[in-house]
């Protein structure tokens, strides 16, 4: 078993007034650092919850991984890394991931259920794209380095008029990107090639919260639903004008529904909801 020792990327605020705020673990998506993906979401957040994120192998702060591993080992390195932040008694945290991140949430909550109170899963899906199309991508930029995967990149990753008007966090993702290390991140396609989920979530009974972008191919509307309905107590809800990287394109609306599920507050007004069941999207 090949478990990547994954970084932490720190969000946490000190708390002025001394209290206590739910811990809450971030996963990043294929070919992004964690605090481009997600600075902007989790300086909306930092006065409600503590926020942790993780890199991937060969992705922003984390080690290079030259050996193939699985989501289920991806999700096992998660937990050695909350073993390591987490302070002692601190009981069942929250978890958000995008994409891959998204993945290995549902894998975390499939294999430690009891180490979570409730997830958010993000322009992800129980299985997310065809096996074959990923081993291709992980052969060509294991020969060509991540670079080529720019162009591509940021045509899925961004909704319609992104890259214009965010320019700066734009530049930020897509250097991640170019800079990330190319045998790792061909290992992360090889373990997204190989998982499929699908046929277990009703076995997830922590709260589950799926949301997806209007605007994303990679990840469409479909696969949050899939997950909504299938889990044992799931919502899921699109994003208007958003494509795969929900917290860095629409943080405002992305911290809103994460406040809400996480600290069991109300809905969230600006954004269409789809519920278990509810087809009408």
């Amino acid at each position: 078993m090949t478990v990547p020792r994954l970084t932490a990327v720190d969000f946490r605020r000190p708390a002025e007034d001394g209290r206590t705020r739910p811990l809450v673990v971030l996963g990043p998506s294929l070919g992004t650092a964690a605090q481009p993906l997600w600075q902007r979401t989790a300086d909306l957040l930092a006065d409600d919850l503590d926020l942790i994120a993780w890199d991937l192998p060969g992705h922003g702060t984390s080690a290079p991984q030259a050996e193939p591993f699985t989501i289920a080992e991806l999700a096992a390195g998660v937990l050695e890394l909350l073993d390591r932040v987490a302070a002692d008694g601190a009981g069942p945290v929250g978890y958000a991931g995008v994409s891959v991140g998204g993945a290995t949430g549902l894998q975390l909550l499939l294999d430690a259920p009891e180490r979570f109170r409730a997830a958010a899963i993000i322009c992800s899906g129980a299985k997310i794209g065809d096996p074959v199309a990923w081993r291709e991508r992980a052969e060509t930029v294991r020969a060509s380095g991540t670079p080529v995967m720019v162009t591509g990149s940021a045509q899925r990753w961004f909704g319609p008029g992104f890259l214009a008007r965010e320019a700066p966090t734009a530049t930020a993702l897509l250097s991640s990107l170019q800079h990330a290390d190319r045998f790792s991140y061909a290992r992360v396609c090889e373990a997204l090639a190989g998982f499929d989920a699908r046929d277990r979530l009703a076995e997830i009974t922590v709260p589950v919260l799926a949301l997806a972008g209007a605007a994303d191919e990679v990840a469409p509307m479909g696969l949050a639903r899939e997950i909504a309905e299938h889990v044992q107590d799931g919502r899921a809800v699109e994003l208007p004008g958003v494509a795969h990287l929900a917290p860095a394109e629409d943080p405002g609306a992305t911290a809103a529904l994460l406040r809400a599920h996480f600290l069991a507050g109300a809905n969230v007004p600006g954004a269409t909801d789809s519920t278990r069941g509810d087809d009408d999207e």
